[in-house]
């Protein structure tokens, strides 16, 4: 019996969160939820979106599934997301993105792992307001310190990445290639402008990377990156990069497979790992059952692998892989048109993969029984 916490999220993330739930228990692997809830609902009542037994629940259990969390834009609570990933050191996101077969794209046989780097860069949070008297302290010491000058009317944000944080997120990279199989590692940087930030990642990618002989190296500057993997996408295998630029470039690489609602994520650490998907919690479909749960069910997929139960995830996957491809039960962002009124709901969409699921033992079964009866 596996204790996995659940944080439904918000928005659209309980009905996500609870589709993903039933697939997984009809996998029949044992698992106690230990349910939290976080978000916005949360803020309002307790004015705090992560309350401290989410933490303390994951500390405990060492995995969690959640849904999205609403950030607010501008104003308000910091990122619930951002804000466990610091908490726990969960340094590595990890996004694969492959194609499926019925998923609407323009392209084809789409196999990208993205490894973002989940601690340091702009998404520290070290932030500094405009007309704040630290602000003004900053701006002239910058002054006084390179001679530059930053506008007084400035908002700032620092940028720090260390050689510890790219040394390990590179180290992962190469790691899970290796232990996936994968031929390739590719570091993405701006290191051509910003020398000593991106300039250090680069420097200590090149060093992990001559420890791994087995695997391709090479880097990218990040603007022509993203122009490569719409042009050529079928060049690149696992691709690592600092938090801003894993940000940008995995949303960029699950438009390349249909969409983030196809696009599952992890954030991992030494000793905990928080699965969820990639997109965030489109509050204005909340409760209208409208929503895709593939992306959330496949980070399930990815749980399932993480804690070794590899035949209920590969079972999963098919099973998913199974409706996307018969295109009949799936919500209406995966339909020809959106407006299809023959598009499945969030629950409807659960109930075909558990179908398949159910399918797909009944003939491993049947399959054992005929081998048997041949002997």
């Amino acid at each position: 019996m596996y204790t996995i916490t659940l944080i439904p999220g918000d928005g659209v993330g309980p009905e996500i969160a609870e589709a993903t739930r039933r697939v997984i228990e009809a996998t029949g692997i044992p698992i106690k939820w230990e349910v939290h809830d976080a978000g916005e609902d949360v803020y309002q009542k307790e004015g705090n979106p992560l309350p401290d037994r989410i933490i303390d629940s994951i500390r405990k259990n060492k995995i969690a599934i959640k849904g999205p969390v609403t950030t607010p834009v501008g104003t308000g609570f910091r990122s619930v997301n951002v804000t466990l990933r610091q908490a726990l050191d969960l340094y590595s996101c990890l996004r694969p993105c492959r194609s499926f077969k019925g998923a609407r794209t323009r392209y084809e046989n789409i196999d990208l792992v993205i490894v973002r780097e989940n601690t340091e860069d702009l998404y520290a949070g070290i932030e500094f307001q405009k007309d704040k008297e630290e602000t003004k302290q900053l701006i002239a010491f910058v002054k006084a310190a390179t001679g530059k000058n930053i506008r007084q009317d400035s908002g700032i944000s620092i940028k720090p990445i260390s050689v510890y944080g790219s040394e390990r997120i590179v180290r992962f990279a190469f790691e899970y290639a290796r232990k996936n199989k994968r031929g390739k590692v590719t570091a993405v940087h701006k290191a051509n402008i910003m020398k000593h930030s991106d300039g250090l990642f680069l420097e200590v990618a090149r060093s992990v990377a001559s420890g791994y002989n087995d695997i391709e190296f090479e880097d990218r500057i990040i603007d022509n990156m993203c122009m490569q993997l719409v042009q050529k996408p079928e060049l690149y295998d696992v691709i690592v990069l600092p938090n801003l630029y894993g940000d940008i470039v995995s949303d960029l690489a699950a438009g390349l497979i249909g969409g983030l609602g196809l696009a599952p994520g992890a954030n991992i650490g030494n000793e905990m790992a928080v699965f969820e998907p990639t997109h965030g919690s489109a509050p204005k479909y909340k409760g209208l059952n409208k929503m895709n749960p593939f992306a959330m069910m496949l980070s399930g997929v990815m749980m399932l692998r993480h804690i070794g139960e590899t035949d209920a995830a590969q079972r999963l996957e098919a099973a998913i892989a199974s409706v996307i491809e018969e295109g009949r039960h799936v919500t209406y962002d995966m339909k020809p048109k959106p407006d299809d009124p023959a598009a499945s709901g969030t629950s409807e969409v659960a109930d075909a993969v558990i179908q398949n699921l159910k399918v797909s033992v009944n003939s491993d079964n049947h399959q054992t029984l005929t081998t048997d009866t041949d002997h």
